[in-house]
């Protein structure tokens, strides 16, 4: 069993809704590369095992899912090849209700500027709502090659800076580095809600240990709005692993052009998401002062997915009009049940019950 549940961090269960779906592509190179091969619950990134889908070579090549149902989407993960990487770059994924893109309903969710070798990348969609998700790749000469792709539920994306730690290259007076993780906006210094290094500095920084890593889809930054809203030009943010050079030298995920006084934007790392524990807001240069009103890093729950146990002791499978039969689970969560099956009751290792239709709506959880 492959990929048909999922855990997340907050322990919720996601369901696959591409999983196994009608798959069809612009066209196909061989018998191998089929559609289908997107779909069928395996990370594997090697073409030559069998697992990843290849179009001819062609003008603007295309692959597509049928969910069935509309849904609102709010994740899609794309696991890349593990050669030819750079094909995918600059692909589109598209979420609709026809099965073409140039329909006016139809919504780009995002673009995707490039996928490590064998890596699956995680591309928020914020609840966009559809029946087909496409994957488009615009251009001549194009060749379009996928090793899954994977479609899950929407689920608000969570603030992961609340319950970090923060700190600061230096501190002015009481602005310390926790006023810019306290979870208010207020953008004047003067009232306390900043957090400020000494004046004229050298490459000061502010950094957040998230205390374990993540995979972060935005960051929001507010500036300071009572004054000195320049002094953040040229920032970078900063996601990493590492805390060599206090954390500087981890990828960069954005840059700070400027934003306006008092005002928050919101940074998309490149690829859509980047990995790590530390964010950190850097402004190199001599004679800088680095003042943060709030940061915010969002990551969603159903990051960091995992296979999860399949040993299971089905008691008794609950109909649609059944309230009180369960399905048991020994393992932590997770079984695709038969086609019989419409509604189950999984009790899990810890309090609480979830209320989960196996096609994969979310029903209720206590």
């Amino acid at each position: 069993i492959n990929n048909y549940f999922f855990s997340n961090q907050l322990g919720q269960l996601l369901y696959n809704l591409a999983l196994k779906q009608t798959a069809v592509q612009s066209s196909t190179n061989g018998t191998v590369g089929i559609a289908g091969k997107a779909v069928d619950g395996r990370r594997d990134a090697s073409y030559k095992t069998g697992s990843c889908t290849l179009t001819n070579v062609q003008s603007d090549p295309w692959w597509r899912v049928d969910l069935v149902n509309v849904y609102t989407i709010g994740t899609v993960m794309i696991t890349n090849r593990d050669e030819l990487e750079n094909r995918l770059d600059g692909a589109e994924i598209w979420i609709g209700n026809s099965t073409t893109i140039s329909d006016p309903e139809s919504i780009r969710c995002a673009v995707i500027s490039h996928i490590p070798s064998g890596q699956a990348f995680y591309f928020p969609c914020n609840s966009m709502k559809g029946r087909y998700v496409t994957v488009f790749l615009p251009g001549s000469a194009k060749v379009l090659s996928l090793c899954e792709v994977e479609v899950y539920y929407g689920y608000p994306l969570t603030n992961v800076a609340l319950k970090g730690e923060a700190t600061q290259s230096s501190t002015l007076s009481v602005a310390t580095a926790s006023k810019a993780i306290d979870g208010r906006r207020n953008s004047f210094y003067s009232n306390g809600f900043c957090s400020h290094t000494a004046e004229d500095e050298t490459n000061p920084w502010w950094r957040v240990d998230l205390q374990r890593s993540f995979t972060i889809t935005a960051v929001k930054v507010t500036n300071r709005g009572d004054c000195c809203a320049e002094r953040l030009d040229g920032a970078e943010i900063r996601i990493g692993n590492s805390l060599e050079t206090n954390g500087n030298n981890n990828p960069r995920c954005a840059s700070i052009s400027h934003i306006n006084a008092g005002k928050t934007y919101t940074y998309r790392c490149d690829g859509g998401s980047m990995e790590g524990r530390f964010v950190n807001v850097f402004l190199p240069g001599q004679k800088k002062t680095l003042t943060l009103c709030e940061v915010e890093v969002y990551a969603a729950p159903c990051l960091g997915l995992q296979k999860v146990s399949m040993d299971l002791s089905i008691k008794s499978v609950l109909s649609p009009s059944s309230t009180d039969k369960t399905v048991v689970l020994k393992g932590f969560l997770g079984q695709r049940f038969g086609s019989g099956t419409r509604w189950i009751k999984m009790v899990t290792k810890t309090p609480g019950e979830v209320l989960f239709l196996i096609n994969g709506t979310f029903l209720h959880k206590h």
